[in-house]
């Protein structure tokens, strides 16, 4: 008999210990688990798949069933190392037909390369300045007359992240179909004191992207679905790819489902992990993820609520480490805004203005209720490598997309 493990629901992605050990591991994360429909790799060519692929393949297949994954694409696209795409298990928990590039998925916090390109659009622009204190725009913020745009965009600015609050994690697991508004975020953001002084510390923070959503709302006077399809979308025909809005819950055709074993307060607490007994129990197949691809999104806005496919993703991780929607003034400002998480690692992983770097690797990861996705691009070779997940953290805690992609990135280092 199998048993489901919790109730569908749905979130941003935290700062949590799978987040961290991610971006410290090299960039972000994403879960696996389940059946493969391909463990073989496949190219858009009838040329033969590259050697490293060959290689690759089988690890990546033994790491989709080991972390339990319903689904998961990977890809690469690099000129040097030659095309790949790795398709494992099906759309459907059991079901026959396995994803494909074009399938969406739930893509987390990679939003936050998109809502920070609008933000330094608008600032190029000279719609706003990247000094301006946020309380320009939001008298409420505390201590918001010392904190700039350019802290929230680069997460100095000690703002507790909303999703840290064990009470709001409990509240998803309660009712996944709320409807949240970003005032109702911020106030559980604000109801903590501040962790550091800002620009003195770095923290991941959902509450900085909800308030840089809140700001580009009120420079341009347009919608927050407006901007992303008109500066974003649209430039680069990135068709398949969709900003909601808040009271909207549903999924594109075609969709691979999004799938969790923990509650939202197990999944996204201080321990992942299920117990040993549980994590027995889902590797015999006599527990089971719940399907949370349908809870409402809102509670990640501009910090996390976009959908799309791996296609459209290749196509952005260009057009974001590339710098194709900004001038070169600007994405050269962007570039040299990622700095050291850790000052005392300056050789460790980085971030600024919504990018993270981790060896010669650009981009960002997301985490979402049934969710897990990376995005990283090396612009010396010309490589991108997009994972996508149905599931949100493995049963032994791991994190499935940076699993899959650090073991490629790894396999192309020594090519």
């Amino acid at each position: 008999m199998t048993t489901n493990a919790s109730r569908p629901t749905n979130g941003a992605r935290r700062c949590s210990r799978p987040a961290i050990a991610a971006i410290a591991a090299g960039l972000v994360a994403i879960a696996a688990c389940g059946t493969t429909s391909s463990s073989s790799p496949t190219t858009s060519t009838t040329a033969p798949a590259p050697g490293y692929a060959e290689k690759v393949g089988p690890v990546l297949a033994e790491l989709v069933e080991s972390m339990q994954v319903p689904s998961a694409v990977v890809v690469v696209r690099s000129p040097e190392f030659g095309d790949a795409t790795f398709r494992f298990g099906s759309r459907v928990l059991g079901g026959e037909e396995g994803p494909t590039t074009s399938d969406h998925y739930r893509i987390g916090s990679i939003t936050k390369t998109m809502t920070a390109t609008i933000i330094l659009q608008l600032a190029q622009e000279g719609q706003l300045s990247l000094d301006d204190p946020i309380s320009t725009y939001r008298p409420d913020v505390p201590n918001g007359d010392n904190i700039t745009i350019a802290q929230l965009l680069d997460m100095r600015s000690g703002l507790v992240g909303y999703t840290e609050n064990p009470v709001w994690q409990r509240e998803i697991d309660e009712d996944p179909a709320r409807v949240w508004s970003p005032d109702e975020l911020l106030a559980l953001a604000f109801s903590e004191p501040a962790s550091f002084p800002p620009g003195t510390a770095w923290q991941y923070s959902n509450t900085n992207y909800i308030l840089l959503g809140l700001v580009m709302e009120d420079v341009t006077g347009q919608s927050v679905p407006e901007l992303f399809q008109q500066r974003v979308f649209d430039p680069l025909g990135m068709d398949a790819t969709v900003m909601p809005t808040p009271d909207d819950a549903s999924m594109p055709v075609l969709y691979a489902h999004g799938y969790q074993f923990g509650t939202a307060e197990k999944t996204f607490g201080p321990d992942p992990a299920l117990s040993a007994g549980e994590q027995q129990a889902a590797a015999d197949g006599e527990l089971l993820p719940a399907d949370w691809s349908g809870a409402n999104p809102s509670i990640a806005w501009t910090a996390g609520s976009v959908i799309s496919t791996a296609d459209d993703l290749v196509v952005w991780a260009k057009a974001l480490v590339d710098g194709e929607l900004l001038d070169p003034e600007m994405q050269a400002q962007r570039l040299a805004s990622i700095q050291p998480i850790d000052p005392a690692q300056p050789d460790g992983p980085a971030y600024g203005s919504g990018m993270i770097r981790g060896s010669s690797y650009f981009g960002h990861g997301g985490q979402i209720w049934g969710y897990e996705s990376q995005v990283i691009r090396d612009p010396e070779t010309d490589t991108t490598i997009v994972a996508l997940a149905g599931l949100s953290v493995s049963p032994d805690g791991r994190g499935p997309a940076s699993e899959l992609s650090r073991v490629v990135r790894v396999q192309l280092s020594e090519t």
